[in-house]
Parts: C-alpha cells; sequence; structure tokens
C-alpha cells in the first residue's frame, strides 16, 4: 500500500481536540474503541508502552495526551498507516517510535525490549468469518490474519516483569483470550461494555498482568449509553463514558491496583 496523500485524508479530533488524527478518507478509520483502551491503562509518568498493531496512532497518541512523559512505541504491519502514525506523532507533538514490522518477525531491536504495558486492539474477526472488505486497509485491520493467541503470546514476552497488558476485543473472543493467556498471564480482570443497560455486552477489555497471581475478575459491565433504546440523533454516552470520550478522562474501572 503507497503512503496517503493529503488528498487521501480527513483531520479529525479526538478527546474534545486534544488530539487530532489525520485518517484515510477510504480505508480503516478509528472509532471510539481505541480511545476506550487508552483510558483503561493506569500507566505512571515514565512508564514505556507498546501497542501491537498500532495503526495511524490512535491509542498512543490519546494515552500520552492523558499521562504525560511516557515513552511510548508502535508496531503497525501497513507501512501507509505506520507513516500516518509518525505523521500523526508530529501533528500532536508527541514523541513516537513506530516499527513497520510483522507481529510475528519483530525487529531485533525491539525484541530485546521490554514493556511496562503492552496495548492492543487486535482484529474482531476470525479468518473467513465475515465479509471482506475492498479496501486493504480496512481487511487488515478487521480480519485477522495473525491468530489473536500469537498476539497475546507476543505481548507477554515483550512485558517486563508484572507488566500489564490491555486488549480490547468482542465479547465472542473472550474465551480465545483467556485460552491465550493460560501460562503466560494472571491476575486477569474482565470489563465487559454494555451499549445500554439490559443489553448483552458487545466488547470487552481484557486486563491481565506477568507474573500475576491474583483470581479472575469478571467485572459488571459498563454502560456506554443513556437510555434503554436509541431515541434521538446525537450522542447519547452516559456522563462517565463522556468524560472519557470528550475530556480524556481515565475509564471507570472499578478495581484498584
Amino acid at each position: 500500500m503507497s503512503a496517503f496523500t493529503d488528498s487521501d485524508l480527513t483531520c479529525n479530533d479526538f478527546l474534545g481536540g486534544r488530539v487530532r488524527l489525520l485518517q484515510p478518507v477510504r480505508g480503516y478509520r478509528a472509532g471510539v474503541d481505541p480511545v476506550l483502551l487508552a483510558a483503561s491503562v493506569e500507566a505512571d509518568h515514565g512508564d514505556s508502552v507498546l501497542e501491537l498493531g498500532c495503526g495511524a496512532g490512535q491509542a498512543l497518541l490519546c494515552l500520552g495526551a492523558r499521562i504525560k512523559n511516557l515513552s511510548l512505541t508502535g508496531v503497525e504491519v501497513q507501512g501507509a498507516y505506520a507513516d500516518l502514525a509518525r505523521r500523526n506523532a508530529a501533528l500532536n507533538a508527541q514523541e513516537l517510535e513506530i516499527f513497520e514490522a510483522d507481529l510475528s518477525a519483530l525487529p531485533a531491536d525491539l525484541r530485546q525490549r521490554q514493556f511496562a504495558h503492552v496495548i492492543a486492539n487486535p482484529p474482531y474477526y476470525r479468518a473467513g468469518s465475515h465479509s471482506q472488505a475492498e479496501d486493504a486497509g480496512r481487511r487488515v485491520a478487521l480480519g485477522e490474519e495473525t491468530p489473536l493467541e500469537e498476539w497475546i503470546a507476543i505481548a507477554a514476552k515483550r512485558l517486563a516483569p508484572r507488566g500489564y497488558l490491555h486488549m480490547i476485543q468482542r465479547a465472542d473472543r473472550l474465551a480465545d483470550m483467556l485460552k491465550a493467556c493460560d501460562g503466560r498471564l494472571g491476575s486477569i480482570e474482565v470489563l465487559p461494555l454494555a451499549p445500554r443497560q439490559g443489553r448483552a455486552a458487545e466488547l470487552v477489555i481484557l486486563r491481565a498482568r506477568k507474573g500475576g497471581k491474583a483470581a479472575f475478575r469478571l467485572h459488571a459491565p459498563l454502560v456506554l449509553h443513556e437510555g434503554v433504546r436509541h431515541e434521538r440523533d446525537g450522542e447519547s454516552y452516559t456522563s462517565e463514558i463522556s468524560a472519557v470520550l470528550r475530556q480524556g478522562a481515565p475509564l471507570p474501572w472499578p478495581s484498584a491496583r
């Protein structure tokens, strides 16, 4: 895929304008999922963070806007999106180190490093389980080519002892995530994300710790929208979620470390 030209892109505000993101007009465009992922990470100033499959840098930039002085690194297999992540870093006056690489063939320099946090928003759909997008960028972003278990195995290898993995995924992939964590990561917590009160969770955020020994915790769902149904035009996010998406607040994760 060739690099995007200015005419290929739009510039969109995230976190109420705290982050500005160049995105392709046609291709993978970030929604709220990477913003929620970034908001779920409880990092400290100076921590190192690696994102697997960073796309145009949306999650890393949102995390860096909320917590200053982080060391932020991303890996992205699509060259055009890796280049876009670098452009977005410059646009937001943030420093990102971006590697263009496949997860299964990380550069030697990266394989020698460990991180306090690894984050990931892997493709949601198993190979062959959905209609493929015509656009190559969307096809790679949404359709699984590297198995989900390998994403978690790679994350575990890159985590420093006691480091945290945060991953957002479809709720129907939770069993796959838990299986992949077995023997690699512990102290697992799962936060379901339900679209509305009384609706089943469609997404989950998994938190797991390298060397963690705490019991598994399944939290009550975090509801994203007010009301039991969509009844009007415009946004209907709860006040908690609106604060995350528009003000850069941390996700109201229900447990402390």
